[in-house]
């Protein structure tokens, strides 16, 4: 097959009249699907329905004797902390429960730094010059939407398919303004890859001018695993108390995409010094945490072995969706030379790069084929993709059959748009 540039003046308009006359026949079929977040399906939401029976009207006592129905325990109830201390690479006591929300507690952390500072910084980041905060790229959208609300200037950082290019973020932590950085370092949202063991240290050892940079680690997909392989991912926080460095990480995590996406857990690991330090603000907004929905997920789950063969039925369930839009990428797109596809290990997303200038087009061309994409330039700070190219696909939510005819119908929408961008010279 040739590639685009290669085509006759004639034959590209052939190519072009052909594309356009089945993207009407798409356009007629009327299709109503949604492929902009990566929301569980109603199907995975059902694995977790025994959760629901939880924990018994008189079953509500914690393992230390706490009523879990009453006020209290800021920091969340033991067994839920060793539950967890495994996913976070943490030792319990260096862990917090919370609501369902991890975004809910990123947001709470930076709003604590900006008011009141961090241990180990020289006061609130809001009364020091303009501060910044180095985002990977292609990113997570709603980490650049909590910097855009709170007037932090963000800074764009290549991925490497090994995690943010670290000799640019090593150049960045020399200005004292930088404060942190955004990690997603295990299957990144949207580009899959997981961070190096040589990235890890070389974050963890980082000569930063601030003395308070903090390292916001959102392992988000620590358990999502969309084959058998499961990656190595060097522990942060031990490897930045080797490096001298132990406040520096504070990680994120949910189990909104492994119980119920609305009912779950949000869990904070940190240093000691951070972990007191976050629950002495949060005691001034909470008097306690949902300790019955923590009985809950410790009684269904019961332990590590439990909440990996949980989430073998949700690989069950979504893996076959991954499938579905990798295979119909490569039969409509391989050769033309007009688009590249990640295929995940594990995670929620694809991302599709596609001709240099074209994704804003592809959204709207799906967008009349009744395909609802997240917006070109999500994937960047401010949503503002210099290169107009990089698209983020969320497979999980629709049905099979769904996500297989949106992903055909987006293909078409990228070659279309590649076609017709060529033949406008």
């Amino acid at each position: 097959m040739p590639s685009l540039t290669t085509l006759s003046p004639k034959a590209l308009a052939e190519l072009r009249s052909d594309l356009r006359r089945e993207f009407e026949a798409l356009k007629a079929q009327g299709l109503k699907l949604d492929m902009t977040r990566g929301k569980p399906a109603s199907d995975q939401l059902d694995l977790a329905a025994g959760m629901l029976a939880l924990p018994g009207n008189r079953d509500t006592t914690a393992e230390d004797g706490t009523d879990a129905r009453n006020y209290g325990n800021l920091q969340g109830l033991a067994e839920t902390r060793a539950l967890f201390a495994p996913v976070l690479g943490a030792p319990p006591e260096q862990i917090v429960v919370a609501n369902n929300s991890s975004l809910a507690l990123m947001h709470d952390v930076l709003v604590y730094a900006l008011l009141k500072g961090v241990p180990g910084g020289q006061g609130p980041w809001s009364k020091q010059e303009p501060i910044a905060i180095l985002c990977p790229v292609p990113g997570y959208d709603r980490h650049f939407t909590l910097c855009e609300g709170f007037g932090i200037r963000m800074i764009p950082i290549p991925m490497t398919g090994e995690g943010p290019d670290m000799a640019a973020v090593e150049r960045a932590v020399a200005d004292p303004a930088v404060k942190g950085i955004w990690c997603v370092p295990q299957y990144s949202n949207p580009s899959g890859e997981t961070y190096s063991d040589e990235t890890v240290r070389r974050l963890a050892s980082l000569k930063t001018a601030a003395p308070d940079f903090r390292i916001l680690w959102d392992n988000a997909y620590a358990v999502h695993h969309l084959t058998e392989a499961r990656p190595s991912l060097v522990n942060i926080l031990e490897a930045c108390a080797e490096a001298g460095h132990p406040d520096r990480p504070i990680i994120f995590a949910s189990t909104s995409k492994v119980t119920l996406a609305g009912a779950g857990l949000a869990l904070l690991a940190s240093s000691p010094a951070n972990v007191k330090w976050y629950l002495a603000q949060a005691g001034r907004r909470s008097i306690g945490p949902d300790k019955l929905n923590q009985l809950r997920h410790v009684r269904f789950l019961r332990d590590a072995a439990g909440i990996a063969a949980h989430m073998e039925r949700h690989r069950a369930l979504i893996a076959p969706k991954f499938a579905a839009v990798s295979e119909a990428f490569a039969a409509r797109l391989d050769g033309w030379e007009v688009a590249r596809w990640t295929s995940p290990l594990g995670g929620y997303f694809i991302t599709l790069d596609v001709t240099d200038g074209t994704a804003t087009e592809v959204v709207r061309l799906a967008g009349e084929a009744g395909i609802a994409l997240t917006p070109a330039g999500a994937t960047h700070p401010y949503g503002k993709d210099p290169h107009d190219r990089t698209l983020r696909i969320a497979p999980t939510f629709p049905s099979l059959d769904a996500v297989r005819k949106a992903a055909e119908a987006v293909a078409l929408c990228t070659l279309l748009a590649a076609v017709e961008a060529q033949a406008a010279g």
